[in-house]
């Protein structure tokens, strides 16, 4: 039964991500009526970013929007140059991976590891992780790691695993990925770009140390459970039911001279991207050009015609129009609340409230924050454009830098997707391997747990190192 059709029996429906926003958008207009308005004087820096001028905050008259006028305030958000430019990214990436996820090439590599690790199957759930990490921290890579669910599965249960190990080792792959968010598009490429950070992608170095701590708490906590089930079937958390699933042959795929040329292209664009961002001053444009030259070249090198090439990058473009337009959507809230003028106040309360915690605890604040937030505003992109133009000044009032601040929200955001039920990530691959969700939910909360507290001491070590 799927999660859809349950949910249905049970008359529960979520809301649409988009109903929540614009129900967010109409609560902060109400809240215009409210909230005093107010503002801080603001100085640019040497780095030309504007910041807020601690100790300055004056209240004003008010500036009260109507609900009339959320029509009017999300189409000026999603015509303005700096979302305009994040969505036109958000979909150049979308049809670039389209391409790469049609010529097979990740499919295949994926089932080689299966067949290469055979009697050595502890080894393969490091390895599957650290792979679809790399799609999580590259490319964003999230609810798409439901194609692959069925291959992860076939290859856990070739080797005596089960399926929620097949599953994890994936899915979990792609969140830490993502999450840790190292060039990560979506999250930190997005947040860094509403905060100012430049150039995009620094302080990357930390965040690959948070990576490798990620993958290997991940891949312990995998392995315990796998070897658990392996040598006593009946600890299988989901008993008789996991019999039920319709297995994948892997024996039956084949890397072949195309995938490899195509997996060559992509190790090369990306190793481009590094360089470009870390020593050529690149940002989005840059980025969006390499992603829509790679998607051309993989799909040449899979001897796709020309007509497909255009298909396929329409198709992946649409298929990322809800992510990419909640950009404008979750923007709005920031639109109404500067027209509001209740963001300073805002700002300032919560400002106030951080400030009286301990230091090494404020950021730890910000990442509860976040987390919490990422209930109903469930996408990468949508959070850091209704938060960040709040935590960024919040930050510099409490003293923690804005690297700091990103790094608190990506945490915040990325490790609950394994968990929330708003996570479209989450309901994808477990649609895909057919695991109830509470089954999935007591197999991952204590994972979860575990790498958010592991999360609370790399921002703790971030504060008294000043990153």
């Amino acid at each position: 039964m799927s999660i859809e059709t349950s949910k249905k029996k049970k008359g529960i429906q979520m809301p649409h991500t988009y109903i929540i926003l614009f129900l967010i958008v109409l609560v902060v207009c109400l809240l215009t009526y409210v909230i005093p308005a107010g503002q801080f004087e603001r100085q640019e820096d040497a780095s030309g970013r504007m910041l807020i001028v601690p100790g300055t905050y004056t209240q004003v008259e008010s500036s009260p929007v109507s609900p009339l006028e959320i029509p009017m305030a999300f189409v000026r958000t999603l015509g303005s140059s700096s979302v305009n430019e994040i969505i036109f990214f958000i979909f150049i990436i979308g049809g670039a991976f389209e391409l790469i996820m049609q010529t097979g090439m990740i499919t295949a590599f994926c089932a080689k590891l299966g067949k290469m690790f055979a009697g050595k199957e502890k080894l393969l759930i490091p390895i599957f992780i650290t792979v679809f990490a790399v799609g999580g921290f590259t490319m964003g890579m999230s609810v798409e790691v439901l194609v692959f669910v069925p291959i992860g599965i076939a290859v856990a249960k070739a080797v005596g695993y089960d399926t929620i190990t097949g599953t994890a080792m994936i899915a979990m792959g792609s969140i830490v990925g993502f999450t840790a968010g190292i060039y990560n598009p979506f999250n930190v490429g997005v947040a860094q770009s509403i905060a100012g950070v430049t150039p995009m992608f620094s302080g990357a170095w930390y965040r690959w140390i948070i990576l490798v701590a990620f993958i290997v708490v991940t891949s312990l906590y995998i392995i315990h459970y796998a070897e658990k089930v392996k040598k006593n079937p009946s600890k299988n958390l989901m008993g008789n039911e996991d019999s039920n699933l319709e297995d994948v042959d892997v024996s039956a795929i084949e890397v072949t001279g195309r995938h490899k040329l195509i997996l060559l292209a992509v190790v090369i664009a990306l190793a481009v991207l590094i360089y470009g961002v870390a020593y050529l001053g690149w940002f989005i444009t840059e980025m969006a050009t390499l992603f829509l030259v790679l998607g051309v070249v993989c799909g040449i090198l899979a001897g796709f015609s020309g007509n497909k090439i255009c298909d396929l990058y329409v198709q992946g473009m649409a298929n990322i129009t809800f992510g990419a337009l909640i950009v404008g959507v979750a923007g709005t809230i920031n639109t109404v609340m500067v027209d509001g003028m209740i963001i300073d106040t805002i700002i300032n309360a919560l400002a106030n409230a951080i400030v009286a915690l301990p230091s090494s605890v404020k950021i730890i604040g910000m990442f509860l924050v976040q987390t919490i937030i990422n209930l109903p505003i469930n996408s990468g992109t949508g959070q850091a454009a209704a938060t960040m133009p709040i935590m960024a000044p919040v930050g510099d009032l409490v003293g923690l830098t804005r690297q700091s601040t990103v790094l608190a929200f990506q945490l915040g955001d990325g490790l609950t997707n394994a968990i929330f039920p708003t996570s479209s990530t989450m309901l994808g691959f477990l649609a895909a391997s057919k695991i109830p969700y509470s089954v999935w939910l007591k197999y991952v909360i204590k994972l979860v747990i575990l790498l958010s507290l592991v999360s609370m001491a790399f921002l703790t070590l971030a504060v008294v190192i000043g990153y």
